[in-house]
């Protein structure tokens, strides 16, 4: 089977670069058409306007018919934008859109960089409607997504699939082994997603629990004024991740409490789970697909910092719950996450179309 993966999608972002390793990893022949927007912007949500010119040039890029015939083509994220381009690209074989957020959701909800209501937040659904309805099936990345996107769309159930998010394998990898003093590793962008309040305020809660921050954005003006049993950092190389991980006592899932972070599951916490290091994260729906609360996970009410600060204690002082917390997440990830059942079931999802 040969698969052509397709548009402007950030091809560094885990969700593409580890649904490409799985499909190639199932046998699976994946080409790439791609032109670049979003690879070198850190920020690309914030760019506003200025990005408009660059996104009507790759389109138009896209439009020209690519070179050989594909069983099926998968948009990539993000790439609501590239669906009308992926038709003609497809000549009559399936077209898989892998959207991983909504716009809407996303800048509006979540970020709240538009008003419920406003013109921008009313235009946001439209494109993110068109784009759903565009595509022959829809693989979201839990079903709580699933459902949401669904219902955004006016499509029945029968046009979405669920396949998890995982984890690069090649990066990350077992070795779990926390080092003195212990710490709890947050990894991620500074967004209202991840309750960067909550953390902090565990923090202040406890503040013999030492804690790691690595990540920039929009909330970045709170670590200003960060209690001191907080360390932030920046930036760290996408390959240097895992050994941040395996150092830690724990690691941080998310904790925000808006209407996406109830239908999520990160990367980091994939990824956490596939270094089998402990994972403290919200008790969400979207969690409760994957996680047993105690068993391959310990999960937390979201936006409560100080049920964060007790729960981060218990795995910091009970080192036999916190490797039982270790060996469940891992054993998950291995059943139901792993390169290996996540490519089968990208491929299987594709094959049902053809």
């Amino acid at each position: 089977m040969r698969v052509l993966y397709f548009g402007t999608y950030e091809r560094r972002y885990p969700r593409n670069a580890q649904v490409i390793s799985c499909l190639r990893r199932a046998g699976v022949e994946v080409v790439e058409r791609h032109v670049s927007i979003w690879d070198d912007r850190e920020q690309k949500w914030g760019l506003g306007l200025s990005v408009l010119p660059r996104l009507a040039l790759a389109e138009a890029r896209l439009l020209r018919r690519p070179r050989g015939a594909a069983d099926a083509v998968i948009v990539g994220y993000p790439g609501q934008l590239d669906l009308a381009a992926a038709r003609r690209a497809a000549r009559g074989r399936p077209v898989v859109f892998n959207p991983l957020v909504s716009l809407a959701d996303t800048l509006v909800g979540d970020r709240g960089r538009f008003r419920p209501g406003s013109l921008p937040a009313r235009l946001l659904t439209a494109i993110d409607r068109r784009a759903l309805r565009a595509a022959d099936f829809v693989v979201a990345d839990t079903q709580a997504n699933a459902d949401f996107l669904a219902e955004l769309s006016e499509l029945p159930e029968q046009r979405f699939a669920v396949c998890f998010v995982g984890a690069e394998e090649a990066v990350f990898q077992p070795g779990w082994a926390p080092e003195d003093p212990a710490t709890a590793v947050f990894v991620g962008k500074l967004i209202p997603l991840h309750g960067l309040e909550t953390v902090l305020g565990a923090a202040r809660f406890a503040p013999e629990v030492r804690f790691r921050i690595i990540g920039s954005g929009q909330l970045e003006s709170l670590l200003e004024s960060r209690p001191e049993n907080v360390e932030w950092i920046r930036w760290v190389e996408y390959d240097l991740l895992p050994g941040e991980l395996h150092r830690a006592a724990c690691a941080l899932g998310i904790f925000g409490t808006s209407d996406k972070a109830r239908r999520v599951i990160p990367n980091k916490a994939f990824q956490a789970l596939a270094c089998g290091v402990p994972l403290v994260t919200a008790d969400t729906p979207a969690a409760r697909e994957l996680l047993a609360d105690g068993e391959s996970a310990l999960l937390v009410p979201p936006g409560d910092p100080e049920a964060l600060a007790a729960a981060l204690r218990r795995v910091l002082t009970e080192p036999e719950f916190a490797q039982r917390l270790a060996d469940g997440g891992h054993a998950v990830y291995r059943d139901q996450a792993s390169e290996d059942v996540l490519g089968a079931r990208w491929r299987s999802l594709i094959e049902s179309r053809l």
